[in-house]
């Protein structure tokens, strides 16, 4: 069990207590939170609560989270298209489609499940369900990941995501044509209050969010676009693009219904680069674009 403080500020004054709690994790869903308020997990000022009980500036609230029952992750013999290996780091390109680790409804067939049986060794910062993964995309973006084979590797890869000194360069096909040539959305992003399962830029509960693009040719109603990471929260790329007005073609989340038919966001994670943990020599990857995408853009030309 693990127990999590946070004080009630001025914003959030009257906020139903799950709605408040749900906003402190991005992991964290209001019907999770019910469940903890239902098994009497969580206090405000030391008391219990109803499970409708609307916070008030200055309340302390703790929460015990019980420890997560673990899937067993298994090793699944899973072609995978490995761009560089050694002892301390693989990179991998993503088929669209796979999921990056195992969930509920999603325990086999996932990136991890064909690297467990791939590499036998990985980092186990993340625990038993992310083994190595330092950075993730999501199901239907394909592309570059690296993957960490030792503790000592994960810490220094994860930390150059956060100094913000690794490189990562998206490809996407965007709805609208972009009029100017680059720009750079600086904007935080968090947990959408109506939605949970979206993200959204908002200046509650958010953290950071910068990322940069540039045109790469444009089309009658759709634009390609190369985006750069600066930061990696969840769907960044896919939330500031439709917070700017391009929404990414065929997301179903953040797009348009009337899209293109591409069955999922029109994305790819196409270099990837990054200071070797060990050696600390420079190394930079490039993925094509793949079939799917490419077909679209030739469709998209005539």
């Amino acid at each position: 069990m693990t127990v999590f403080a946070f004080t009630v500020q001025e914003e959030q004054h009257l906020e139903r207590i799950d709605t408040f709690i749900a906003a402190q994790n991005d992991e964290w869903s209001r019907s999770q939170v019910q469940t903890w308020l239902k098994d009497d997990l969580v206090l405000v000022n030391g008391e219990k609560i109803k499970r409708n009980y609307k916070v008030k500036q200055g309340d302390e609230i703790s929460v015990s989270v019980p420890e997560p029952k673990p899937l067993e992750v298994i090793a699944e013999n899973i072609p995978l298209d490995v761009y560089y290996e050694d002892s301390d780091v693989i990179v991998v390109n993503k088929p669209r489609g796979m999921v990056v680790h195992p969930a509920l409804g999603h325990e086999t067939g996932t990136l991890v499940n064909a690297l467990m049986y791939h590499c036998k060794d990985l980092s186990g910062i993340n625990g038993v369900l992310r083994p190595g993964i330092v950075h993730r995309i999501d199901k239907d973006t394909s592309g570059l990941l690296m993957v960490a084979k030792n503790d000592v590797a994960h810490e220094k890869l994860a930390e150059q995501l956060r100094e913000k000194t690794s490189v990562r360069k998206y490809i996407a096909i965007v709805h609208g044509v972009i009029p100017h040539e680059e720009g750079t959305i600086d904007a935080p992003i968090g947990r959408d209050k109506s939605d949970r399962q979206s993200m959204t830029v908002t200046e509650e509960n958010s953290k950071e969010a910068v990322t940069h693009f540039r045109v790469l040719e444009r089309f009658e109603e759709f634009t390609l676009v190369e985006c750069q990471l600066e930061t990696g929260r969840t769907h960044q790329i896919r939330v500031h693009m439709k917070y700017i007005g391009y929404p990414l073609a065929g997301d179903p989340k953040y797009g348009p219904r009337k899209t293109l038919d591409i069955d999922g966001q029109a994305l790819h994670a196409a270099v990837l680069g990054f200071n070797h943990p060990r050696t600390n020599e420079y190394l930079e990857f490039t993925s094509p674009i793949p079939e799917v995408m490419e077909d679209v853009i030739e469709q998209l030309r005539r």
